[in-house]
């Protein structure tokens, strides 16, 4: 059993945490002091190459893979959690795509989104909830020419932005069958009937805009249609489940961001004559820190490779998504603990992690949505 990296993915995570570190910390906080939409550093991170690792070369991508994937949004998480999200939220639409898509919508969508033209975001969360995807309420209609798109979506991620070119939306279609009901529908920004409503402000996630969706006689194309009519549930479960493995590797970024910063503190920090690491207040609850670090690293590297094999990876997705977010925010509260004064400040970087962690605990389906999802998996309930 090899647990190496291969090369390319070491050259992946130098590549990036170089471009992380020279391109994004100077900036980050000028950004999140705005709460502006980082559009330069997204177009650099495009040019990078970072938006097309899981996709074929001949669809814009570099075939790396997720694991590369996951690999290179640890690495921008640890100077911005709040990129990583951006970056990670479009990642959603364009595996849709990929997997479910004909050649002409690949050629059309996918290829731009691979290569960052454009950014796309997945319309799945309602006013009346998220999880429950079996019972959203917006609807698409068959008509003369095409579909007409009735309802809303709420909480999507990179709409209303200069960049936001696509959004693949679950509609229902059928009665009956939950499991037949949904349908999934790529919608072109712009397109008529569709409005996007203001920017949400968030405790977190600053730099990602986030917005309300609204279908009223939304006009669609016949060729809107992703894939099999009524084989939305089955396609969005898939999304997000390679969504977990992507909130795993930016809680891993986010976390290790803090346990660095800490450690650095705590060997410079000196108090009643000695070095704060010294003291096992500090010393142990940055070891446990390690330990869980080093296990969520495991448990996302696992459920990436997973996918890369083409073998079932929606329990370690869970666990990497449930582990990892929670060590998140247990991250950012002993940093600050730890750090004191100096990171209750907006000045330093540490501050704006807890609101950033505490988001991981929601997206992609909550901690308490994560342990029903395995306790089923693990047999412990029918």
């Amino acid at each position: 059993m090899d647990f190496d990296l291969p090369e390319e993915i070491q050259q992946i995570r130098a590549t990036t945490r170089d471009f992380a570190r020279a391109e994004m910390a100077p900036v980050i906080g000028g950004y999140l002091e705005r709460e502006e939409f980082p559009t330069d550093l997204i177009r650099k991170i495009a040019a990078l190459g970072v938006l097309g690792l899981p996709y074929p070369e001949e669809h814009g991508g570099s075939a790396a893979g997720l694991l590369a994937f996951a690999v290179a949004l640890e690495e921008l998480s640890r100077v911005s959690p709040s990129i990583g999200a951006i970056v990670f939220a479009h990642s959603s639409p364009a595996t849709l795509i990929h997997l479910n898509g004909s050649p002409a919508q690949k050629r059309e969508w996918l290829e731009p989104l691979a290569r960052g033209e454009m950014l796309g975001a997945i319309g799945i969360t309602e006013p009346s909830g998220g999880s429950d995807v079996a019972n959203l309420r917006t609807r698409a209609t068959p008509t003369a020419d095409g579909w007409r798109l009735d309802g809303s979506k709420a909480f999507i991620t990179n709409t209303g932005t200069d960049l936001t070119g696509v959004v693949v939306a679950a509609a229902a279609t059928e009665e009956g069958d939950p499991r037949r009901r949904l349908s999934s529908f790529i919608v072109p920004a712009g397109a008529s009937g569709m409005q996007t409503g203001r920017p949400l402000r968030k405790i977190g996630w600053r730099l990602a805009t986030t917005c309300e969706l609204f279908f009223d006689d939304c006009h669609l194309a016949p060729d809107a249609l992703l894939g099999v009519r009524g084989d939305g549930a089955r396609q969005m479960l898939t999304a997000v489940t390679y969504g977990r493995v992507c909130v795993g590797a930016i809680a891993l970024g986010l976390a290790q961001a803090c346990f660095d910063a800490a450690a650095a503190y705590a060997r410079e920090r000196e108090a009643f004559g000695q070095r704060i690491a010294a003291f096992q207040g500090v010393a142990f609850p940055l070891a446990d820190l390690g330990v869980r670090i080093e296990a969520t690293r495991l448990l996302t590297y696992q459920a990436a490779w997973l996918a890369d094999s083409g073998r079932p990876f929606r329990m370690q997705a869970s666990m990497a998504k449930l582990f990892g977010s929670e060590l998140a925010v247990d991250a950012a509260r002993a940093a600050i603990q730890i750090l004191g004064s100096p990171a209750i400040s907006r000045e330093h970087p540490i501050s704006w992690l807890l609101d950033e962690a505490k988001v991981l605990e929601i997206v992609e389906g909550t901690s308490e949505v994560q342990r029903l999802v395995l306790a089923r998996l693990l047999g412990v309930t029918a």
